[in-house]
């Protein structure tokens, strides 16, 4: 009589019920293999079957199960619970292994950063407008250079404010919500500045001061999405890519923002900027996910490969989200370690000469060199171009020093000394250039060598502590954003008193050298127990 086996019952050949074998049935046994359950065959001596060939060691087959098996039970070979381990350790071995570079960059996880550099790119071609309008501006309005500076800094008031409630809003609630409520409302703002400029100072001060204060969310989901989409022999080449955005943003701000001016008024450029934001957060929502697992685009075996290297390392989000994530960060146990202070005055050492070289370049070319606003802005934007293409590489040198062995406390503080030491030495040398196209040449060496330090401190928040990098981040933010006010303000008056950008220039390369001593003294890439139990 033909039947299908009940759930949980195991299909056996008894001598003793039936001393004699029935007749071998291929239909029965086509129709019983639909319903087998788990565990529902048994290794026993297998009986001579007239009219067939001898059946092999069974083995559990489960309803379900993949064709590979259904495939091998009917053909009457069955694989034992070895070759299941076996296979096993091949897909665990799959996972394990790392992928080429095709593979990389054609990757998931690869196109998540792709956005996230555009969207940095966003933000900085935002906010470099007025590095470039200042001028006709000052112009219009009889702006002293001191005033200028306060003008441009009233980015960074906002700036200030932001970064530290940002990381911890991208520690709860993940980088992709507040991501794309930072670009719009920074988008907002950059698009009602034309209004803003033409209605009152106050006004254009208040947007200048929205614009900072969405933008200081957008490095802290920078390192929250990368944690989640990368494991750590990956994150400094994402980095790299992430801010090359960051700088082609710097690059392309200057360098279409004379050209927009001029053909679409003083205004041009923060209309184009501020649509296209709004246009970055449309795809921004219906093309990518805040992790991995969530993701519907992702491929089996880039979710087990990025799965299995943060279980292994042990520093991915996706399986070390702590429950301190969800309440309000231990400042004080934050603050009590220097590791987290290397990282803070590194931020802020960072940011002074970014913001510096931002704001002020434009004018230095303009003044020192007396070249017109659009050959400023052009030899001003060549550097950032550079630091973009550095920065990739020396995230893909820091990843393979990893990689071959060297610990990520030494590799970091090589990043670091090369990210600090040498924009102070490039800055000596852009002191005593004679021609425009010599000092655009060492501001290019300054810029490009700078964006070492993106795997230097940048990626160390998300190494001493992967469930406090966005609060982390928005800490050593907001001490970054107080120094690039005082840098930036402090170049106006310097400017005034002493009658020199050399001098400041020259300031700010010792303040490299000593930060770089700072770094290499405290700075580690362990991670650090902040909550207080071993």
């Amino acid at each position: 009589m033909d039947f299908a086996l009940a759930p949980n019952r195991s299909l056996r050949y008894s001598p003793f019920q039936n001393p004699k074998p029935p007749p071998f049935n291929p239909q029965r046994l086509s129709n019983a293999k639909l319903f087998l359950p788990p565990n529902c065959l048994n290794r026993l001596p297998s009986p001579r079957i007239h009219g067939a060939s001898r059946i092999g060691t069974r083995v559990p087959v489960r309803a379900g199960g993949s064709a590979r098996h259904a495939q091998s039970f009917s053909s009457g070979s069955f694989s034992g619970a070895g070759d299941r381990e076996k296979e096993e350790e091949e897909e665990a071995a799959a996972a394990a292994r790392e992928p080429s570079f095709v593979e990389f960059i054609t990757s998931e996880r690869v196109k998540v950063v792709a956005m996230v550099a555009l969207a940095l790119a966003l933000c900085n071609a935002d906010r470099v407008v007025m590095s470039v309008a200042i001028v006709p501006l000052s112009i219009a309005n009889g702006w002293r250079q001191s005033f200028a500076g306060v003008v441009q800094s009233s980015f960074l008031w906002g700036y200030l404010i932001s970064p530290i409630a940002g990381g911890t809003l991208v520690d709860y609630y993940g980088g992709k919500v507040v991501m794309a409520w930072g670009v719009a409302l920074w988008s907002l703002a950059t698009f009602l500045t034309p209004w803003a400029a033409e209605t009152s100072l106050w006004a254009l001060l208040a947007m200048r001061v929205l614009l900072g204060m969405a933008e200081g969310v957008a490095l802290p989901c920078m390192n929250n999405m990368i944690a989640r989409w990368f494991p750590q022999t990956e994150r400094s080449r994402a980095v790299g890519l992430a801010m090359a955005g960051f700088q082609l943003g710097s690059a392309v701000g200057l360098t279409l923002s004379p050209i927009l001016m001029s053909q679409g008024g003083l205004f041009g450029p923060f209309v184009i900027f501020g649509l296209s934001g709004f246009l970055w957060v449309l795809v921004w929502i219906s093309a990518t996910s805040s992790t991995p697992d969530r993701s519907r685009q992702i491929s089996r075996y880039e979710l087990e490969y990025i799965q299995s290297q943060s279980s292994r390392q042990q520093s991915s989000v996706i399986q070390n989200k702590s429950k301190t994530a969800k309440v309000i960060p231990p400042f004080r146990r934050l603050l009590s370690k220097l590791p987290t202070w290397s990282v803070i005055v590194a931020n802020a050492m960072h940011s002074w000469g970014f913001f510096v070289i931002l704001s002020w370049m434009p004018i230095y070319f303009k003044t020192v060199y007396h070249v017109d606003l659009r050959q400023a802005a052009w030899f001003s934007a060549v550097p950032w171009s550079m630091m973009a293409f550095v920065g990739y590489f020396a995230g893909f040198l820091s990843d393979m020093l990893i990689q071959r062995g060297i610990t990520v406390t030494l590799t970091r503080k090589i990043m670091q000394s090369i990210g600090f030491v040498g924009p102070g030495i490039a800055l000596i040398g852009l002191t005593m250039a004679k021609r425009p196209s010599m000092a655009s040449a060492w501001l290019t060496l300054a810029v490009g060598l700078k964006s070492f330090s993106h795997c230097g401190f940048l990626v160390n928040l998300q190494e001493i502590s992967p469930q406090y990098s966005g609060v982390l981040h928005g800490m050593s933010n907001t001490a970054g954003t107080f120094a690039a006010i005082v840098g930036t303000v402090g170049a106006g008056f310097f400017v005034e008193l002493v009658g020199s950008f050399q001098g400041f220039l020259l300031l700010t390369s010792f303040l490299y050298f000593c930060a770089a001593l700072f770094w290499n003294a405290f700075s580690t890439g362990e991670r650090v127990n902040f909550d207080g139990t071993e």
